[in-house]
């Protein structure tokens, strides 16, 4: 088979699988509780090997003590780390949230970026957090956000051979048009908690089975290990090539 043909077959199943998660899913959204896209930020970053429902739990406090990106540039790092410390890795995570907070401060007037480029050199972002900000703050789709169930799921539905996050990006823009990349995110993200579970996937009730080669078969370990690191690379070398090869379009 060729290469534009097995492309195209990718395409049309990724379609599909929009289509049903779509249908299953149709309000799904970014889960972590937020008012600003300062808030935001932070939110993503503390939700690095953890879950956002304690996230959730961490953030009011959090935001009522330091609500803006000032406050928190100026916060004391060690009352910081007391708030974030439930999240796991907090002196790692509070310090990266003050660092990205200055930097903010003092380019942007304590504003979040809408540029993916300028959001990478914040501490402690990676594309996993800028597709998050652009995609709910601004509603801005410069990428696929690739967390641990988009990943997983990803790789089940035979969409990719990779593991790498910024890999299964890259693998995953093309089948996507421009506009459905942050819809297939969340969908998946929401799907790999209720449905296609890391250990145990519940295959029987998936509506995606007749779509997945992976359906009824135990994933390979090397897919469990599901991993990330709380500072991921930010080489954004093979995004922008896919960029500017123009597959924001649906055509091949």
């Amino acid at each position: 088979m060729s290469i534009t043909r097995k492309l195209s077959n990718k395409k049309q199943r990724a379609l599909e699988i929009l289509i049903r998660l779509k249908r299953l899913y149709p309000e799904a959204t970014c889960t972590l509780n937020y008012e600003t896209p300062v808030q935001l930020l932070v939110a993503t970053i503390l939700s690095a090997q953890c879950t956002d429902e304690r996230v959730n739990l961490v953030t009011p406090a959090l935001f009522l003590r330091f609500p803006d990106a000032a406050a928190l540039a100026d916060a004391n790092l060690e009352e910081l780390q007391s708030l974030v410390r439930s999240t796991g890795f907090y002196r790692n995570k509070a310090k990266n949230i003050q660092a990205a907070c200055r930097l903010l401060v003092e380019k942007y007037g304590g504003i979040v970026p809408k540029r993916m480029e300028l959001l990478l050199e914040l501490p402690g972002v990676a594309r996993k957090t800028a597709n998050v900000v652009l995609g709910h703050a601004y509603g801005i789709n410069m990428g696929v956000t690739v967390d641990t169930h988009v990943k997983r799921l990803s790789y089940r539905l035979g969409l990719t051979e990779q593991t790498d996050p910024i890999r299964v990006e890259r693998d995953l823009m093309p089948l996507l048009t421009q506009e459905d990349w942050e819809n297939w995110s969340i969908r998946l993200v929401y799907h790999g908690r209720a449905v296609c579970k890391a250990r145990k996937p519940e295959c029987d009730r998936c509506v995606l089975a007749d779509l997945c080669p992976s359906a009824y078969i135990i994933p390979a370990p090397d897919v469990l290990n599901e991993g990330f690191s709380l500072e991921p690379s930010n080489s954004i070398s093979d995004i922008s090539d896919t960029i500017k090869n123009g597959v924001f379009n649906d055509g091949n």
